[in-house]
């Protein structure tokens, strides 16, 4: 197993059962992302080597124009992607193995999580993982205590209301709000 391998089963969106070679693997890039961001979280960085500690946590180059405040957790982060302008704020959680991908000029509020995973519903099952993406669009605002689910698509220049669960699709230019989060209007209205 290796990491492209991995990242081409979960992309798949193929399951993960407990114990198999690929939930091993999963288990030791959890224990490099943990190194990672016990690097990033217990010091402080300037901007620059946020970016560099980042890069090594993604595995990706990491544009100069990205911002994060610490602390920072994810349980993988060879599976997360951000454009251009993106700021993450601080506590944020990222469950990325079934992927995140952000787009340019993005905001993300203080303790937003974002689940890539979950697992069976029948009890037998329970161990078994099951990925899907998370997308989020371009010059979209993440309000603070939201969570994402997997599988969400989050349309460009759309708005998540501080406290939201998203557990479906957000069309563009839309602001979402509630537990779980619907649509309230158009960015556009007045």
């Amino acid at each position: 197993m290796d990491l492209n391998q991995f990242l081409l089963h979960l992309n798949q969106g193929k399951s993960v059962k407990s114990g198999s070679d690929i939930h091993n693997y999963m288990c030791m890039l959890s224990d490099e992302a943990l190194r990672i961001t016990n690097e990033l979280n217990n010091t402080y960085h300037t901007a620059e080597e946020i970016i560099s500690i980042f890069s090594k946590l993604t595995g990706k180059d990491t544009d100069k124009s990205f911002r994060m405040f610490p602390p920072f957790y994810t349980d993988c982060g060879k599976n997360i992607e951000v454009g251009k302008n993106v700021f993450i704020n601080s506590c944020c959680n990222f469950q990325d193995q079934g992927g995140i991908r952000i787009g340019d000029n993005t905001f993300v509020g203080h303790k937003v999580i974002m689940a890539t995973l979950n697992h069976g519903f029948a009890p037998e099952d329970r161990a078994t993982l099951y990925p899907a993406p998370i997308i989020i669009g371009k010059n979209v605002w993440i309000g603070s205590g939201s969570t994402i689910l997997a599988g969400v698509t989050v349309g460009d220049n759309s708005i998540i209301a501080a406290g939201s669960v998203v557990t479906k699709d957000v069309a563009a230019d839309s602001v979402v709000a509630g537990v779980p989060a619907k649509f309230i209007k158009s960015i556009f209205d007045k």
